[in-house]
Order: structure tokens, then C-alpha cells, then sequence
């Protein structure tokens, strides 16, 4: 048996050392094969699975659980149990559960519908960018443009009150703190919670044209739904729709930043496919959930020849997976000439990230706004005094200072 590091030491990256890329020990593991069981924080020991194919098998396969609350579960911190104290999401469901709420509002995140918002994002985008350029620089790009881009769009979709912005930021932030408990991160879920079945109930009697009133419409009225289950939809929706985005659109810009030879390209127009690949492969090389996927076996699962018994913990390191060189020919590198398709940073099986064509639409939109109106963009700090978020559940940087 292998034993290595606790991961929350194993998996995170060293943003001194370089923002992105995963610590040597994790990918000497994944080089040689193995599957070391690793010791967490509160001493439970789950496998830990760095290959691509062996991610995918973790990720795909029913008798790997999602339910945070069954013993032994891999959780990443405490603050990750808080899920389990409120209304459940469709993270941690099991079938025929997860299936059946899934089923009902899979309609809304066709790749039609994200086209459709697609000049909706992109007058956000300018409207950002305007009011940047507008001020003063250096300005924060995390809070001029990552954020208010992400927070407009997801709140739009939801038919969420935009000017509540803050109050869903803030509550965000303590329910994905790495160091927080999971007392606070649970008041932090509940109050959001009640905002959101506060919300319900009013969109059910004054139906507008969002999410919230379709769904309210459609499956609140034949019971398919009550109103705390559409609150954790909601709920769901809104915290990752945005945090997870507006991450992304940070990092993604410094990496630009980083590859100007990358950046230019944006500018002189889309060929055929560069921004949606730029965009894939951003996603594969930033891979911003760097904690892993969690699971617990229900039964013994075989994993590409690893047993994995029933009540044992797993991890899919997907940030190290993405970079499997068997898979994907950049491994550590950034290359978008390189097709990224495949990679699972929206995870992988029936867990799969629900708005993933809708955050497709908003990452090209606003690298290709920022490669096409600010050409001098440029950090405004050196690398050595940028904030990573090592100290939350999803990787990005807490303010990124930029000028032009």
C-alpha cells in the first residue's frame, strides 16, 4: 500500500511556485501508476485516483456514491458537511433521486438555449468592461469584471434580484472557506436558502421570464417539486453558476496575460474554432476544482484493475487527471492549438455540471471583450504578491490588479 501526504498538502498548488500546475509528488504519482490511500484532515483514508481513465470510472460509476452524509465519506473539510444540514442539492443525490430532479430542468441548459443568451452575456461584458476602462487604473479585474459578469449572468438566468449581489457573494464565500466550520458555513446555506424559498414563492404567483418562474410553473403545480426542493436548485445554481465562472474568467485572463503570443490571437478574429478551443483548453489547464471529486464505494468496484472495497473513500483528482499526458498531448503545458475536448473539469457521469454550456458562452465571450478592447493589458503587480485561493474550496485569485 502507498501512503502520501494529507491532500490537502497533496492536491492544491504552490502559487508561489507556479499558480496552475499540481505538485510534483501527485504527478510522480499518476507517472508511475499508482493509487496511493491518502490520510485527510479528519483521518479518514480514501484512494486517491490521478489518471485520466481512472477518473472517469470514479465519476461514471453507480456504485460510487455522492452523499456526503454516509460514514467514512472523504469529505474536504468541515465546511463541506454543512451541505448535508440544509435541503440537499443535486451534488450529493444518488439515484433514482438525482435522476429524477435532474430530468426536470435539463431542458433549460441546451446548447440552444446558452446561444440564445449569448448577446445578453456579451452587453454584460461590455457594460464591465466600459465601466473599467472608464476608471481608474490599475483596477481589479476579479471585482470590476469577473464577478459582476458572472453575478449578472447567473442572476438573469435565475430571475434573481442582481441588486442582492452581495448578499449571495458574501454568503458564497462562507460556505466555500476551506477554514471556516461547518456551523457557520450551514447558517450561511440555510439564510440563502430562505431567501431563495421567499423568491419561489413569489415567482409562483407572478410568474416572469426566468428559470425560477418556469420551473415554479411547470413542476411546483404538479407536485414534481416543492418549493424547498426548487429553492436547492436555485441555490445550487447560483453559487456555482457564479463562483466557479468568475474564477475562471480570472485566472483565464492572467493566463492570457502569460501567453501573449495566445492573446494576440483572440484579437485578429475567430478562425475557425481558436476562441471555443482556447476556451477548452483553458478549462483542462486551469482546472479550477483542485480538491478532487469525492466519492464513497457502495459496493466493491473495480477500477482499472484497483479494488476499491465497499465503505472506502475515493478522490478524482481532476486538475491532476487533466493533465495526463496519455490523454491530453499538452499535459502541464497550455496549448489551445491542442484540442482539449473530453477534459473533466465539468466532471464527468450523471453528476455532470448542469450549466456547462451557458459558462462555455461566458468565458469565450469575455476573453475574446478583453483581447479585443484592451490589447495593453497587463498585470499591474508581480506574480509573487497575487492572493491565491488556497483557503477555498474553488481555485482563483482574490483580486487581480491590472492596468493598460
Amino acid at each position: 500500500m502507498t501512503t502520501a501526504p494529507a491532500t490537502g498538502e497533496l492536491l492544491y498548488p504552490m502559487a508561489r511556485q507556479c499558480p496552475y500546475a499540481p505538485p510534483e509528488e501527485v504527478t510522480r504519482v499518476r507517472s508511475g501508476g499508482t493509487v496511493p490511500q491518502v490520510t485527510i484532515w479528519n483521518g479518514v483514508r480514501p484512494w486517491l485516483f490521478t489518471r485520466y481513465e481512472d477518473a472517469r470510472v470514479v465519476l461514471s460509476d453507480p456504485r460510487f456514491s455522492a452523499d456526503k452524509s454516509r460514514p467514512g465519506y472523504p469529505l474536504s473539510s468541515a465546511v463541506a458537511l454543512a451541505e448535508t444540514a440544509v435541503t440537499p442539492t443535486l451534488l450529493i443525490m444518488d439515484n433514482p433521486e438525482h435522476d429524477h430532479y435532474r430530468r426536470l430542468v435539463l431542458g433549460e441548459f441546451t446548447v440552444k438555449r446558452a446561444e440564445a443568451l449569448r448577446p445578453t452575456v456579451r452587453a454584460v461584458v461590455d457594460g464591465c468592461l466600459d465601466r473599467m476602462l472608464q476608471g481608474p487604473a490599475p483596477a481589479d479585474l476579479v471585482g470590476e469584471l469577473a464577478l459582476p459578469v458572472a453575478l449578472s449572468v447567473i442572476c438573469e438566468f435565475l430571475g434573481v434580484p442582481f441588486e442582492d449581489r452581495e448578499l449571495f457573494r458574501s454568503l458564497t464565500h462562507t460556505m466555500n472557506a476551506i477554514g471556516g466550520t461547518t456551523e457557520t458555513a450551514a447558517a450561511a446555506r440555510q439564510e440563502l436558502q430562505d431567501y431563495l424559498e421567499s423568491l419561489v414563492a413569489v415567482r409562483e404567483k407572478a410568474p416572469q421570464q426566468d428559470f425560477v418562474s418556469r420551473m415554479a410553473v411547470k413542476h411546483l403545480r404538479t407536485g414534481a417539486m416543492d418549493h424547498e426542493q426548487l429553492a436547492a436548485m436555485a441555490l445550487l445554481l447560483l453559487t456555482a453558476g457564479h463562483d466557479t465562472t468568475a474564477n475562471m474568467i480570472s485566472l483565464g485572463v492572467l493566463t492570457l496575460l502569460r501567453h501573449p503570443g495566445h492573446f494576440a490571437a483572440l484579437r485578429e478574429g475567430d478562425a475557425p474554432g481558436r476562441l471555443a478551443d482556447t476556451v477548452e483548453e483553458m478549462l483542462r489547464h486551469l482546472t479550477i476544482v483542485q480538491r478532487g471529486i469525492r466519492r464513497i464505494a457502495v459496493e466493491d468496484v473495480d477500477v482499472n484493475g484497483h479494488l476499491v472495497r465497499a465503505g472506502e473513500g475515493v478522490i478524482a483528482a481532476i486538475n491532476v487527471a487533466n493533465r495526463d499526458p496519455g490523454r491530453f498531448r499538452p499535459g502541464e503545458e497550455f496549448d489551445p492549438t491542442e484540442r482539449a475536448h473530453g477534459h473533466l473539469a465539468f466532471g464527468y457521469g450523471p453528476h455532470q455540471c448542469l450549466g456547462q454550456s451557458l459558462a462555455r458562452v461566458e468565458l469565450q465571450e469575455v476573453y475574446a471583450g478583453v483581447a479585443r478592447r484592451i490589447p495593453t493589458l497587463r498585470t499591474a503587480v508581480p506574480d509573487e504578491e497575487l492572493r491565491f485561493k488556497e483557503d477555498m474550496a474553488v481555485y482563483g485569485v482574490h483580486e487581480l490588479p491590472v492596468t493598460w
